[in-house]
């Protein structure tokens, strides 16, 4: 019934949206404020909290760093106007612009902003890795050199304009762990003054300026009219006047909102939104096109079965899963083509490569060959195995949530046609978490989506020095060779030799399959007709400084 009273509204909704309600449209201010809503609400406004894509979005509004990326992942100057990095690796040396300037706010003298210096990334760093402040943020920081070599200090300010960071080893993905938000500079009397109140009085140097938070309810950033940043022509950015976010929970409500012109982006349909105005082929419905646009692309985010390896284990000793011929079955047993049509409407790419994935430039799928459907080898397998036919095959728990349990009980029906017998082991997200960091479950559902742009990210989840629940390897793969190419890889400063490394990880995890490889995500924007210059990235970053919208009056006219 839910659904039959959502479609009418959908109904209703187009027609006002295509005719257009005049007499609404008249009262709308001639500015031009982008809104957009945030459904999973947004906890904090400040740099050293930036841990999920909520948080990180507003807080990139707000504040710069050293470096940015662009939308092909290349990291582009920001508040660095350029840099240096000697030939070991591990020596950075940036120097900044000095006509970057700190919003207008009461702790400067006169209200107004002062100038930025490299003192104020030295500061904002040691922030980021003070244990008092407890950010999330404080493993990007591993590397720094807090030796008698760098005077014990990592971060050094040599002169307003230049900063000094060194590595005590090097690491060629550091200049991209410099592009995450954690890395924004702050200016040290707002955070002093403020403190715990920082998160909700945030003080930076971005295109948009903190004007006022209603938690769940509505936040407000307006133009900074001092931003540093010109377009080609040398117009300042941002063309936009302000940016209202909401907090609409439910997203059929959201979609019904923005589907009235209410809202002037959304990202991302699941549920009956993605039913309604997809094709199976992942393209807008016809009935669509002419009153919204669609932006994909490539999301760094790999969607994956993962099996515990682990033999010190006894979950793992008594299971199948040890072995590795039950695990490649399973990787052959269902197909992921199929399950991306129906399932997926085609967003996202079949993960028939590694578990690295596209939008990586260390990504070939013909360097790295991964599964695809063969029903006929995974019986095969199973022989090899000493279960011919699944006969004498333990019952295999799969652990998943709710979201995901169409994807997991599409394999479950594909691999019992082999001889397999999967239970589908339903848990909260949160209970689904702590279960597989603490190595509970030995077949779970999980994603990876990238914290910055290079392989190394993913095939650090392999690496036998990062076991659950300290590191990200919920698998406790442990394999030499694989270990050796990893600890070269980390340190080679030549991107071919580096990409040729990761290449050979890889194969190495196919090869020994600790998991099953879905499918590549893909990140999803809708958008109104008179928004421009709204792109999309692979890290599905918002970046509103290059964005211009149209107004309403402007349209009629």
């Amino acid at each position: 019934m839910r659904n039959l009273t959502y479609l009418f509204i959908l109904i209703i909704t187009g027609i006002a949206f295509s005719c257009g309600n005049k007499e609404n449209q008249s009262k709308e201010l001639p500015s031009t404020i982008f809104r957009y809503n945030e459904s999973a609400g947004i906890t904090s406004l400040d740099p050293a909290f930036a841990r999920n894509l909520e948080n990180i979005w507003a807080v990139n509004q707000i504040f710069n760093g050293l470096v940015q990326m662009d939308d092909k992942l290349h990291v582009k100057p920001c508040i660095a106007k350029r840099w240096e990095i000697n030939e070991d690796g591990t020596e950075y040396t940036f120097y900044l612009r000095n006509d970057v300037y700190f919003h207008d706010d009461s702790v400067f003298a006169n209200g107004k902003g002062r100038k930025v210096t490299a003192q104020d990334f030295v500061h904002s760093f040691f922030r980021i890795v003070d244990p008092k402040v407890a950010s999330p943020g404080a493993w990007i920081f591993n590397m720094i050199d807090f030796s008698e070599r760098s005077n014990y200090a990592g971060f050094v300010a040599e002169n307003d304009t230049t900063l000094k960071i060194y590595l005590s080893n090097p690491f060629p993905p550091f200049l991209g762990l410099l592009t995450m938000q954690y890395c924004s500079v702050v200016p040290h009397e707002a955070v002093e003054k403020y403190g715990y109140e920082f998160r909700n009085h945030p003080v930076g140097t971005g295109p948009f300026k903190f004007k006022t938070w209603k938690e769940g309810v509505k936040l407000i950033l307006e133009k900074n009219p001092n931003y540093f940043e010109k377009d080609e022509n040398g117009k300042r950015l941002p063309y936009l006047d302000g940016v209202a976010i909401s907090f609409i929970k439910d997203e059929e409500a959201e979609f019904y909102e923005f589907m009235q012109g209410k809202l002037d982006f959304v990202s991302g349909r699941e549920g009956m939104a993605k039913q309604e105005i997809f094709t199976t082929k992942g393209e807008l419905k016809k009935e669509y096109q002419n009153k919204i646009d669609l932006i994909k692309g490539d999301f760094l985010n790999t969607e994956y079965l993962g099996i515990l390896v682990d033999e010190n284990l006894p979950i793992v000793k008594e299971s199948p899963l040890r072995l590795k011929a039950i695990r490649q079955a399973i990787n052959y047993g269902f197909d992921r083509d199929k399950m991306i049509t129906f399932l997926r409407k085609n967003i996202g790419t079949p993960a028939h490569a590694g578990f690295v994935p596209r939008g990586l430039p260390s990504f070939d799928e013909s360097k790295v060959k991964g599964y695809t459907y063969n029903p006929e080898k995974a019986k095969e397998l199973l022989f090899e195995a000493g279960f011919p036919n699944g006969e004498g095959l333990p019952q295999i728990t799969l652990s998943t949530t709710a979201q995901y349990l169409d994807l997991c009980e599409f394999i479950q029906h594909q691999l019992e046609e082999i001889g397999f017998k999967i239970k589908i082991d339903v848990n909260p997200a949160a209970t689904h978490r702590e279960l597989v960091a603490q190595s509970k479950v030995n077949f779970f559902r999980k994603s990876w989506v990238a914290d910055y742009p290079d392989a190394e990210n993913y095939l650090a989840l392999f690496y036998s020095k990062n076991f659950s629940p300290k590191g990200p390897n919920y698998t406790h793969f442990k394999n030499f060779m694989f270990d050796k190419y990893y600890e070269q890889a980390i340190k080679e400063v030549n991107d071919s030799v580096r990409y040729e490394l990761y290449q050979k990880m890889d194969k190495i995890v196919i090869e020994e399959a600790p998991v099953v490889p879905l499918y590549y995500d893909v990140a999803i924007r809708l958008k109104q007709k008179n928004v421009k210059g709204l792109g999309i990235n692979p890290i599905n970053l918002l970046v509103l400084k290059h964005v211009q919208k149209e107004s309403p009056l402007a349209k009629q006219e």
